[in-house]
């Protein structure tokens, strides 16, 4: 008995005008701007960190992706016309900043819309997109729209936001501490109080500020939100530094151990502020007991642990919130790009368990880990959120990815006119004047380090540019600001009970030295940045512990 096989499906002609068009196709479905179109009728809207599509049933690699309104070439073009004038030195009161300035009562972030149980995940997309362009039109109507900053224009990004405040008991919201006023939305301190949660401000990076504005950040931010709980945070404390440098100039050098241990007082002071919000509603006992026995416990800074929970389609979800449900503390961590949020998430669980990286935007998905049974950690993506914050400070912030940006010299000119970057960087005019521009410092920058042009080796001022703004994010050449009043107050700051909790988590032991910091061989860009501290630099060989100090005396007196 014959058997007839199956007729195979004929092959239709396919030129190459049509293979054309179909690339064209999916270039379009992979576009940079926005899938709503409110947001792109007439402005340009590019996307940060774009990734070459996954393999197939990987899901979209650029949902969660950074995206920004993009500068017009004219912006550009005057900005870098501007570079060429003389910068001008601020006195340090101008350095004083007021975050109401930057978040005015009539820009908010978005907020998830009503839903219910009735809607089909297919109804709730749709009236989540129609939110969204409503929301962005009515941003472009107000009177703040031509002095808003970068914000995030990516839904899904907003959307994870969206799922951890309905997740948690208690936001964590971290901040740098060096622009910690621009850092913290007051919104979104309304909003948190007003849905009877509570929020803890995560005062991170505490190593690279002076402990007297630390202090100072925290008396002004409660004066402000007086429900807010405000604790401290290094992932770099004393014990995680091996000996101590310091540029002869003042240029800022850390040098990490290779093994790590867990950052004890930051996590401590975490759990006290947690204690006092449960109650003892939920048994926080076991999160205490693991904090005393991996108080001398090291691991290895490369160490990972699978254990996460991680979201990566479309989060149309209904979630009705419980408190402390089945008797768990569910703990959102919400922050700007490059805040550190996935480094203090490893700091408290005593090992590496979040990818780390100095690229905004790195960590993509919501992603969940538990702790101890009964405390669980909600890790959103880093969300810019709507303000009138200074282009320069958000760069300087970590917000904007440095390797994309069009025009660089602005925010040398910020840097610059609040710091002594010729002195820091111990660099020679690129033409014998007395006078610098921006343009100078990035010229003589690239004639110290050697940055030529492929072609014409010529000086490369971009990448000089790049390399210093790079120093400024890792806090090598660090700028922090001061709450408004710091200056007329200094001096009962500096001598405030405050200072010693500051101290304490930093680690530090002696006001007057000064710790510097060299990136380890596995950091990005450690072969770029890292500025000769051979033999111009003065070392000395820590123990096991090293005695660190503020680092900064040797800038105070630029100030």
């Amino acid at each position: 008995m014959s058997r007839t096989m199956p007729q195979a499906k004929r092959k239709t002609p396919f030129s190459g005008k049509a293979k054309k068009q179909q690339l064209q196709a999916k270039k379009q479905n992979k576009t940079l701007l926005l899938s709503s179109s409110a947001c792109t009728d007439n402005y340009d809207v590019m996307a940060m960190n774009y990734q070459p599509q996954q393999a197939r049933g990987r899901g979209d690699a650029n949902r969660y992706a950074l995206k920004f309104y993009r500068e017009s070439d004219q912006e550009v073009r005057m900005k870098k016309e501007d570079a060429l004038k003389e910068v001008r030195p601020v006195s340090e009161k101008e350095m004083e900043i007021d975050p109401t300035d930057f978040f005015p009562a009539e820009i908010s972030f978005p907020k998830r819309p009503e839903w219910n149980f009735n809607m089909t995940p297919a109804q709730l997309d749709a009236q989540e997109q129609k939110y969204f362009r409503e929301y962005i039109d009515k941003l472009r109507e107000s009177e703040h729209w031509k002095d808003m900053s970068y914000f995030e224009l990516n839904l899904e990004t907003w959307r994870q936001l969206w799922r951890v405040l309905e997740m948690c008991d208690i936001l964590l919201l971290i901040v740098d501490v060096r622009f910690a006023g621009m850092m913290f939305p007051p919104t979104l301190y309304e909003y948190v109080t007003n849905i009877n949660k509570s929020m803890i401000l995560v005062l991170n990076k505490v190593d690279l500020v002076p402990a007297s504005v630390v202090a100072a950040w925290k008396e002004f931010l409660l004066k402000r939100c007086p429900e807010l709980k405000v604790v401290y945070f290094t992932s770099c404390p004393g014990y995680n530094l091996a000996g101590s440098q310091s540029d002869k100039a003042g240029l800022q050098v850390r040098r990490r151990k290779g093994r790590q241990r867990m950052c004890t007082e930051g996590a401590t002071q975490i759990l006290e502020a947690c204690k006092q919000i449960v109650s003892g509603e939920v048994d926080l006992q076991s999160w205490e007991k693991k904090i005393k026995d991996e108080t001398d416990v090291e691991f290895d800074d490369d160490e990972t642990e699978i254990g996460l929970t991680i979201v990566q389609k479309p989060d149309t979800s209904y979630f009705s919130h419980e408190r402390y449900k089945n008797g768990i503390l569910t703990i959102g961590c919400v922050g700007q790009p490059n805040v550190g949020k996935s480094s203090l998430m490893n700091a408290i669980m005593g090992r590496k368990v979040v990818s780390v990286s100095k690229t905004p935007g790195h960590t993509k998905h919501f992603q969940t880990i538990f702790l101890t049974p009964q405390v669980r950690l909600c890790d959103c993506p880093g969300l810019v959120f709507p303000s009138k914050v200074p282009r320069p400070i958000q760069i300087l912030m970590g917000s904007y990815p440095i390797a994309q940006l069009r025009e660089p010299y602005t925010t040398i000119r910020y840097l610059a006119e609040r710091l002594n970057l010729p002195a820091l960087l111990r660099i020679d005019h690129p033409e014998n004047d007395d006078t610098w521009s921006p343009r100078d410092i990035c010229d003589g920058w690239a004639k110290k380090r050697g940055f030529l042009t492929a072609k014409a080796a010529r000086l490369d001022t971009y990448r000089a540019a790049n390399s210093i703004l790079r120093m400024a994010l890792d806090g090598r050449i660090c700028l922090w600001l001061r709450p408004i009043g710091f200056t007329q107050d200094r001096e009962k700051f500096e001598k405030c009970d405050e200072v010693k909790y500051v101290k304490w988590v930093q680690a530090m032991s002696n006001e007057e030295e000064v710790v510097s910091w060299v990136p380890s061989s596995n950091e990005s860009d450690a072969s770029d940045e890292s500025e000769g501290s051979g033999s111009d630099s003065e070392s000395e060989s820590g123990g096991e512990t090293a005695r660190v100090a503020n680092k900064f005396a040797a800038l105070m007196s630029d100030d």
